[in-house]
């Protein structure tokens, strides 16, 4: 059986990059400075979160990432890395490795949607180390 697939972009070729990347920055942002109306500028309205944290599940709407942010002091000594973004047309996806977010090191890997031009982060999965 042949399967025909839509093409990918690498971050290097994608003329989205810049894009997807201010929108990761903002979430960053959000984390060091304890921002959550910030960070949520960079999520859907319908975002979702799913991944551990201390041993426990934390799933369901991505109010709940921002009621952790607010809950915390700000990360001011959050390091980020985007190792990579990967588009197709209006999606993409990236990965995000975060050290020091609190004493926490995460793996962050984001879909992303563009609607009426802008980008927007539609759900987060992540893995604490």
């Amino acid at each position: 059986m042949s399967t025909t697939c839509c093409s990918t972009t690498k971050q290097s070729e994608s003329p989205d990059h810049d894009s997807i990347t201010k929108v990761l920055q903002t979430y960053l942002q959000g984390g060091r400075s304890a921002d959550a109306d910030l960070m949520r500028t960079a999520f859907h309205s319908t975002a979702t979160i799913h991944g551990y944290i201390d041993g426990s599940l934390l799933a369901g709407p991505i109010d709940l990432l921002f009621g952790w942010v607010s809950d915390n002091p700000p990360a001011s000594t959050l390091n980020a890395n985007i190792v990579s973004i990967d588009t197709a047309h209006t999606i993409a996806t990236a990965r995000v490795e975060i050290t020091d977010w609190l004493g926490h090191r995460f793996t962050d890997q984001f879909t992303l949607l563009q609607e009426d031009g802008v980008w927007r982060i539609t759900s987060k999965v992540f893995h604490t180390h």
